[in-house]
């Protein structure tokens, strides 16, 4: 590695370690992002309401909801940042799978893995780019690498770290052939992970579809308010249509929520 590179990287380390270790579990919200989701969220609710209700009033006395989107956001950056983080992992085992079978130490592949990961990954702001630099500055530092892996699997909360993390310190405390052993539980892992990115493709399709038909009864009751005016003009301006209405909407909440959850597949 040349002098400038070795600098850019030890300044890249010190940048992480000072800014401190990333908690998977917290994402805070910028106070722009937060009004973006709501005016967004308040548009869509906005929207849905004027189609079921057709009144103004009604749709309006709905948009306020929109206050609560911010926080179901958060969870979904939170869950999709510990997505990219599992298969970003995939590529880190892999680069120290192919170090530990060429002879080298543990604590060595950890610091080769970073250039193999830069080229992956060129972004420095990628979640595994910096856990590596921090766990090299940290082994710099002469911290024992299972705690370092134990402190990272408790921040992600993500059972394959945690899991290769359980593995390392179980071979240091018992013995063994630490390097055989953490070779095999890597490519487990490994395996593990490449299932789950394959059910998650196979059900990439089958997801859009969840979509369409949540959104087909909001789309065929525009489509008759539409072209059938005088045909939906009842359940529009009489109790009963917006009772009908509601019951509707609330059945299309429901119908979402349970396909999602089948949709939901954990490993």
């Amino acid at each position: 590695m040349d002098t400038e590179n070795y600098i850019e990287i030890r300044d890249e380390k010190d940048s992480v370690f000072n800014c401190g270790p990333i908690d998977y579990s917290i994402y805070n919200m910028t106070k722009r992002e937060k009004v973006l989701y709501i005016l967004a969220a308040g548009a869509f609710l906005f929207a849905l309401g004027f189609i079921f209700y057709q009144n103004i009033i009604v749709s309006l006395i709905i948009t306020p909801i929109s206050l609560l989107y911010p926080k179901i956001r958060t969870k979904e950056i939170i869950n999709k940042r510990l997505d990219e983080l599992n298969l970003q992992f995939k590529d880190l085992l892999y680069s120290i799978s192919s170090s530990l079978a060429s002879g080298k130490a543990l604590e060595t592949s950890f610091r080769e893995s970073l250039k193999e990961l830069s080229i992956i990954y060129p972004n420095e702001e990628t979640f595994i780019i910096k856990e590596v630099l921090y766990i090299t500055k940290r082994l710099d530092m002469n911290d024992q690498i299972e705690n370092i892996l134990m402190d990272f699997a408790e921040r992600s909360d993500l059972e394959d770290i945690r899991s290769f993390a359980n593995v390392l310190q179980t071979c240091n405390k018992r013995g063994g052939n630490v390097i055989e052993i953490i070779r095999n539980t890597s490519n487990v892992i490994n395996d593990k992970i490449e299932v789950k990115q394959e059910i998650t493709t196979i059900l990439a399709q089958k997801k859009f579809e969840q979509k369409v038909l949540n959104f087909m009864p909001v789309g065929l009751i525009l489509f008759l308010s539409v072209t059938q005016k005088d045909y939906m003009k009842p359940v529009f301006s009489t109790l009963i249509g917006r009772v009908v209405m509601t019951f509707a909407i609330i059945l299309i909440i429901v119908g979402y929520n349970i396909s999602k959850k089948i949709m939901d597949i954990k490993i």
